[in-house]
Parts: C-alpha cells; sequence; structure tokens
C-alpha cells in the first residue's frame, strides 16, 4: 500500500465532496424533491434486481446518492467511504430524505476492522477500481461481507477503455497511453477541478490511480471463493470521454463511423454458495 498516495487521494475526495454536493453535475436538489429520485441506472435494476427488504453494502459510496437511491428501491443500506466529508455529507442528505441508512467511514482494506457483518449484496458502483492499489486485497474484503447465498454486483469502466489518451485527442481517436495490467507504481495526475466541475478550484491537490485488467479483477474475485453468474461487457461509458460522442440516451460511444468495436463498460455479479 502507498500511505502517502492513499492520504493524497482522501484529500482530494474530502475538497471534490464539497464541490459536488452543490454541482449540476450530481443535481442534488432534484433527488431531494423528488424530480430524480433514483440515480442508479436501469441495467443495474434489472441484474441486480428486486432488493426490497435485503441488506446492502455499498463500498466507495461518495456521499451516497446511489446507496440511497437502493434505499428507495426498498434496501436496507450501509455506505462506506474513506472521505471525512463525504461521509458526513451522505449523513446529512440521508437526514434531508428522511431515509433511515448507516454510512461508515473507512478505507475499503480496513473495513473488516470496523465492520463486523455480512449482507445479501455487496454494490461497487462505477469509477472506483481505479483508485485501488490492490485488486486482490479488494476483492478479499468485498467477499468477506457477502454473506451465504448472497452476492457482489459491480459496474464500472472497462479496462480497455482505460488505455487511451483522454487528453488533446478527437472523438474516434484512440492513442494507446496508460497501462492496461496491474502496476505497483500508481499513476500521478495534477488535479485541475473535478469530474463534475472543471472550473473548481483545487489547486495543490493530486490524485494517484492505478489500472488493473479484466482479467484480474475477475480471478481476484473467483480467488476470493465468489462464483461468477455473468460478467457484460458493455458499449458505452457513463461519462464524457474526449475519444467519444454523447448519444440520444446520454451514455458515450465511439463514433458510429468507426472501424471495429471495443467494450468500454462492464458489469458483473458473483455469488458466495449458501452454506
Amino acid at each position: 500500500m502507498d500511505d502517502e498516495a492513499l492520504t493524497s487521494n482522501r484529500e482530494l475526495w474530502d475538497a471534490w465532496t464539497k464541490i459536488h454536493v452543490g454541482s449540476e453535475f450530481y443535481d442534488v436538489e432534484s433527488f431531494r424533491d423528488g424530480r430524480k429520485p433514483i440515480r442508479v441506472e436501469d441495467y443495474e435494476i434489472a441484474e441486480v434486481g428486486s432488493v426490497e427488504g435485503r441488506r446492502l453494502l455499498h463500498l466507495q459510496c461518495h456521499f451516497g446518492l446511489d446507496t440511497l437511491s437502493w434505499a428507495r428501491l426498498g434496501a436496507d443500506v450501509t455506505g462506506v467511504d474513506f472521505s471525512a466529508e463525504a461521509i458526513a455529507a451522505a449523513r446529512a442528505l440521508a437526514a434531508d430524505v428522511d431515509i433511515n441508512a448507516r454510512f461508515v467511514q473507512s478505507d475499503v482494506y480496513r473495513l473488516p476492522e470496523v465492520l463486523d457483518d455480512q449482507f445479501d449484496i455487496v454494490y461497487t458502483s462505477c469509477g472506483v477500481l481505479g483508485w485501488l492499489p490492490d485488486i486482490q486485497a479488494w476483492a478479499r474484503v468485498a467477499a468477506r461481507f457477502v454473506k451465504p447465498g448472497g452476492f457482489l454486483y459491480l459496474t464500472e469502466i472497462h479496462p480497455v477503455a482505460q488505455v487511451f489518451d483522454d487528453e488533446g485527442v478527437e472523438p474516434g481517436q484512440l492513442r494507446l497511453r496508460y497501462p492496461y495490467w496491474s502496476h505497483r507504481d500508481p499513476l500521478r495526475f495534477e488535479v485541475q477541478g473535478s469530474y463534475a466541475d472543471p472550473t473548481a478550484p483545487t489547486e495543490g491537490l493530486v490524485e494517484y490511480g492505478w489500472d488493473h485488467s479484466l482479467g484480474e479483477i475477475v480471478t481476484a474475485i473467483a480467488d476470493a471463493g465468489l462464483r461468477l453468474d455473468f460478467l457484460h461487457e458493455l458499449d458505452f461509458v457513463r461519462w464524457p470521454t474526449p475519444f467519444l460522442v454523447e448519444g440520444a440516451d446520454g451514455r458515450y460511444r465511439l463514433p458510429p463511423d468507426t472501424p471495429g468495436q471495443l467494450p468500454l463498460f462492464f458489469s458483473l455479479k458473483a455469488s458466495k454458495p449458501a452454506a
């Protein structure tokens, strides 16, 4: 573990949380007033199935929009994040919308030290695995919290989409820049704003990231004792990406005239055998 990198990332997410809560990107007000009450995607709801009355643990939950969406769909939710600002914002939002939810501040890797429980569903939403230096240790923690007969559900940007340059490129221009397989030393980026607000002040903040191949992710989950139920590779990314174009559904894909196709997102479900 690179403590300096993880500390820097925690400081970054503390700062980003303050930006994100009031951003147009997250549009928290429409979640509060019920205009946009559910923030998980339709395909996630279909793949996870009914959560009514089920206990759900959300790892790396940020300030809880997805977590609280699952609660509105009937789950008994617990959200976990390493950012103190994010957890404080999640608790405040839960109180604002009168949702009973538990939020725990913890690094994912240290979560077994502060939470002794098991859940029907362990959920990990998109844009999180790249912040983790050790994918095997992550999988062991995730599996630890899946109760027998329960499952892990993950949806994330595809590692193939992560290898391409995302600066100074046009739609359809695929220029290799980043590693595909896991690497010991993190990638380092000077932060300019946030994905939710590129103009926000973030002077002095630094981001560190790690890549993990699809094979490494799936193998880590299998090695942790979970059985793969499905792996779906998808043709879109859920956020603006310079080498992709936005479709009518608000998702981002390769331009229609691009030769060939690539997977850009994925989802998987992996179950723990019943005792």
